[in-house]
């Protein structure tokens, strides 16, 4: 359940506990005279959830095929991140381990790492891809004769 406050954002309302890293107060971030009125704020919690649930919803329909299924499942979480504590602590979460693995994959040894996998892995497909053309040729799909 999100922590409810009276008070305007900076104005003394719930702060973040210790150690979360993130420099908003957890909670609603819903109009005040839509905190005041508790059937009011359920229904915006609803519509937060139903309009997240949607977007996630298409992120993950959007993973398979190619778009930007990742980045539209994370503008979901975004939305109920407007509303709900827990998805404020996944966000904080998740950008926490991103930023440390953008740290660690500035780190030089690691760079050189990953462009040896990559150039290793290359050379492997286009051995795999020489080989089954070598043995069974190139054959388009269609006639053009």
């Amino acid at each position: 359940m999100a922590v409810r406050s009276d008070k305007p954002e900076g104005a003394g309302g719930p702060a973040a506990p210790a150690g979360s890293g993130g420099g908003r107060p957890l909670g609603s971030r819903a109009p005040l005279f839509i905190r005041r009125s508790r059937p009011l704020h359920v229904s915006w919690q609803v519509a937060v959830f139903v309009a997240g649930l949607a977007v996630v919803g298409l992120g993950v329909v959007l993973l398979p095929l190619p778009g930007p299924g990742w980045v539209v499942i994370f503008l979901g979480m975004g939305i109920w991140a407007t509303e709900f504590v827990w998805a404020q602590l996944v966000l904080r979460w998740t950008r926490r381990k991103v930023a440390e693995a953008a740290e660690r994959a500035l780190d030089p040894q690691v760079r050189r790492r990953n462009i040896v996998l990559t150039v290793i892995g290359l050379a492997v497909i286009a051995a795999v891809a020489g080989w089954y053309l070598w043995r069974f040729g190139a054959v388009l799909p269609w006639d053009l004769h």
